[in-house]
């Protein structure tokens, strides 16, 4: 920083000493006012929910060009009201309207239903805000689970997974309104600003904040982008912002490793209690998809599904008895837990969600294109992660960013904000999807306060634990946190 401060100074005195012209002050911000200043039109959606759209520029560089939508619920104060409660359930992808109105029918929630009002938002390009992230038909995603390209690892193969992946990324280019210019403006960098559009149009002088999982990284941004507009921010569940592509996805799986291995202690079961029991359960599915229902399931289904059973220790029972299921031929409750983490609905229709995912975080890293690396770091994941070893539904993340059809907005760093309220950091000491150190290096960088939950899921706010939540609300109601362990 003194390097940097001393060549400044040394080029302003070289300007003034030889008659060149000072340097030009930096453009201006651009107006918002006309975005900030809106007034959200609320309708009534559902018992005591109202729903609106939020109007935001497509891109912020050029504020009087197209404009899209966010989506918004809303559950209003009952009682002595506070402000505003903003919410976020992560993904990339998830939607926040949907997690309000959960939100706001449970029993936990009961004292911040009382002093705020509980906003949720779906992110641009996601669920209710328009124009949506669109890149495949439901058939295409069907046709996808179900071929088993990842596990072909051969030269042959990995050439057809690049050429997939290739056209997947000019599919969403093409079937997205906007496009690339629409691709190229979904990345956390453009969700906090709309954000804190939201904030204003809100009426909030300050913006107080809850983010789960990915949302966690929504908050941080925001604490770096405007620290002097936050209340609170309780982050649960919480993404390292610095780690680069190929770490968070290592350590990610490293995480789903640990849970399965908790799994096996609890559930003891020979078909799969240990890491090589599960391979041998699903490994046939490679070339002999199994029967479920008028569906097949294939092996890449039957590692997600168990991916998704892993979330949280309260879903462990039901996936005991879908591997169950499995080992005498029927794999149809595997499927849906895969169905679930793909957000398909009985009706075979798909919520997108997995497209956003995709579109945030290639927008988010650093891009990898060397395939030595990339294959590296494939190789890494799988030390880390043997129950993943044929394929996994992460490992082609690296190749899809790799040839994304738009530059990414933003570069991984450590967020470091000046005059930020203390945020209240939740972590899980197995957290399968964002492990436990994360959230002890997330709250340092923020000067947060940590609160450690001892316990094997993914996210635990609102979810019963007394102790979190105790410490949870007293932090969003009155702003005080101290490092706690439950």
């Amino acid at each position: 920083m003194h390097r940097t401060v001393g060549l400044a100074a040394c080029a302003v005195l070289l300007a003034a000493c030889t008659g060149a012209p000072a340097p030009a002050p930096p453009p201006a911000p651009p107006d918002l006012g006309k975005f900030t200043q809106q007034k959200l039109a609320w309708t009534s959606c559902g018992e005591a929910l109202d729903c609106a759209h939020l109007t935001v520029p497509l891109d912020y560089a050029a504020p009087d060009g197209p404009a899209i939508t966010v989506g918004l619920l809303r559950h209003k104060a009952t009682k002595r009201r506070i402000g505003s409660l903003v919410v976020n359930p992560g993904g990339p992808g998830g939607q926040g309207t949907s997690t309000a109105a959960a939100l706001a029918k449970t029993p936990a929630a009961a004292p911040l239903l009382e002093r705020f009002d509980l906003v949720g938002f779906d992110p641009r390009g996601v669920g209710t805000s328009e124009p949506r992230i669109t890149c495949r038909t439901d058939a295409e995603v069907d046709a996808d689970r179900a071929a088993d390209v990842e596990s072909d690892m051969s030269p042959e193969g990995v050439k057809t997974q690049l050429a997939e992946t290739t056209a997947y990324g000019a599919k969403c280019a093409e079937a997205t309104k906007y496009g690339k210019e629409l691709l190229a403006n979904v990345g956390t960098r453009d969700v906090v600003r709309d954000l804190d559009v939201l904030r204003a149009a809100l009426g909030d002088e300050k913006l107080t904040y809850l983010g789960y999982s990915y949302g966690t990284q929504i908050g941080a941004a925001y604490a770096e982008a405007y620290p002097r507009n936050v209340r609170a921010l309780l982050l649960d569940g919480a993404v390292d912002p610095a780690q680069g592509l190929v770490d968070s996805l290592v350590t990610q799986a490293a995480g789903f490793q640990d849970a399965l291995n908790e799994f096996g202690k609890w559930c003891a079961c020979p078909f799969a209690g240990t890491t090589e029991a599960l391979q041998r359960l699903v490994r046939p599915l490679i070339t002999r998809p199994l029967p479920a229902g008028t569906r097949k399931l294939s092996f890449e289904d039957a590692i997600t599904g168990t991916f998704a059973g892993l979330y949280s220790r309260g879903d462990w029972p039901a996936l005991k008895a879908a591997l169950a299921q499995v080992a005498q031929g029927n794999g149809r409750t595997l499927l849906a837990f895969a169905d679930d983490y793909y957000q398909r609905d009985r009706d075979g229709h798909y919520s997108g969600a997995i497209d956003a995912y995709f579109a945030v975080r290639c927008a988010d890293h650093t891009r990898v294109t060397d395939r030595a690396e990339i294959d590296r770091a494939h190789e890494k994941m799988l030390a880390g992660a043997p129950f993943l070893a044929g394929g996994t539904p992460d490992t082609s993340e690296l190749d899809i960013c790799s040839t994304w059809p738009v530059p990414p907005t933003s570069t991984e760093h450590a967020p470091r904000p000046a005059g930020l309220p203390k945020p209240l950091v939740i972590s899980t000491t197995h957290d399968p999807a964002t492990p436990y150190r994360q959230g002890v290096d997330v709250a340092k960088d923020l000067g947060g306060v940590l609160l450690t939950y001892a316990g094997v899921q993914h996210t635990v706010f609102l979810q019963g634990n007394s102790c979190v939540d105790r410490a949870g609300i007293a932090y969003l109601v009155d702003g005080t946190a101290a490092e706690t362990r439950c």
